[in-house]
């Protein structure tokens, strides 16, 4: 019988845990499933090692992208930056192939990063967040990659996504006519600033706390490189700055302190990579954009991502939260 039409499977973890033990000569293996998400996630370890195995899907990542991300995170590990790096089989081979149900998965094995998340951060490691990403910065910035990951840009991250979202918003016209109207307004902010002078390479575009470890020693190790595309650097500090507004709106944070934080954060920064005055008066103009994107990928990934909290209050709520966001930020809803 002919196997039925199928858009997203899940590999057995039992089954990746024979496939990956006989292609890494691993011994006494186990395998659990982490995450079930655009791509999957599972931790897989031995009887010394913990590893992370993404499987992805081709319909969120090209084999060209998977190979780019590990290009990249070769590169970065090679140079000495904190990271999770991709792991070789035997054969010295970085992407294997699995037969499912839909097609052909590639999957990676990823170093484990030792630690644990921490969202209530310490000076010092504001500190170190800032001067390990302005230190990835340093790398990122000068490196091209044979592999091209997507970039980010006024198209990627509004124009095309606003298109995609319009539909969503039957129920509430309003909401997208803000959204229309703030994309135009930060567009023409934008085109004042001197962008030409911006950083610019492969910026990770998840630089938050859930993606990164610290260890008992206070050592960073940043993971989940798989949004990792190139645009402004600038991206990766907004996505920071994200987490701290996360921070005031859901956790209780002063204003006040957030702003702070942010500040010791640059100073790290700064200590490893300078900053224009006009790249950090970007920061939450691009941080629109991070939003914008990122409503719309969880729109376009609705079938795959079992994301049943994108919903219309959920749209409601969550343009309420960017406009919460501008005005923090540019003291403006628009």
């Amino acid at each position: 019988m002919a196997i039925f039409p199928t858009q997203y499977s899940t590999l057995a973890a039992s089954a990746l845990k024979d496939r990956i033990a006989e292609r890494y000569a691993l011994k006494d293996a186990t395998c659990r499933l982490l995450l079930h998400g655009v791509s999957d996630t599972y931790l897989l370890q031995d009887a010394t090692t913990k590893y992370i195995l993404k499987i992805y899907r081709s319909a969120h990542r090209s084999l060209t992208e998977i190979k780019g991300e590990v290009e990249l995170l070769n590169i970065m590990k090679a140079e000495g930056a904190k990271v999770s790096y991709p792991i070789g089989d035997a054969a010295g081979e970085y992407v294997q192939a699995f037969n499912a149900a839909e097609g052909t998965r590639h999957g990676v094995l990823f170093s484990f990063a030792p630690g644990s998340p921490v969202y209530d951060l310490t000076d010092e490691q504001l500190r170190t967040v800032g001067r390990e990403m302005a230190f990835n910065h340093n790398i990122t910035a000068r490196i091209s990659l044979q592999h091209e990951r997507k970039s980010y840009d006024v198209h990627t991250t509004l124009i095309r996504p606003l298109q995609r979202l319009e539909t969503a918003f039957d129920h509430d016209p309003e909401g997208f006519t803000y959204l229309s109207e703030t994309a135009d307004h930060v567009i023409r902010r934008m085109k004042t600033l001197d962008t030409a002078a911006f950083g610019y390479g492969y910026c990770h575009y998840d630089y938050l706390p859930k993606n990164f470890h610290f260890d008992e020693a206070g050592q960073l190790t940043l993971f989940d490189f798989d949004f990792a595309g190139k645009g402004y650097l600038a991206s990766d500090i907004t996505s920071f700055q994200v987490h701290l507004f996360f921070s005031v709106t859901y956790a209780g944070m002063a204003p006040e302190e957030a702003d702070r934080q942010y500040q010791v954060f640059l100073d790290g920064y700064r200590e490893l990579r300078s900053l224009t005055d006009d790249e950090l008066t970007a920061v939450p103009y691009l941080g629109f954009m991070f939003w914008v994107f990122y409503l719309s990928f969880a729109r376009e990934n609705f079938d795959d991502w079992s994301n049943f909290f994108f919903t219309p209050r959920y749209l409601k709520e969550r343009v309420g939260l960017i406009r919460r966001y501008m005005g923090m930020y540019t003291h403006s809803v628009h």
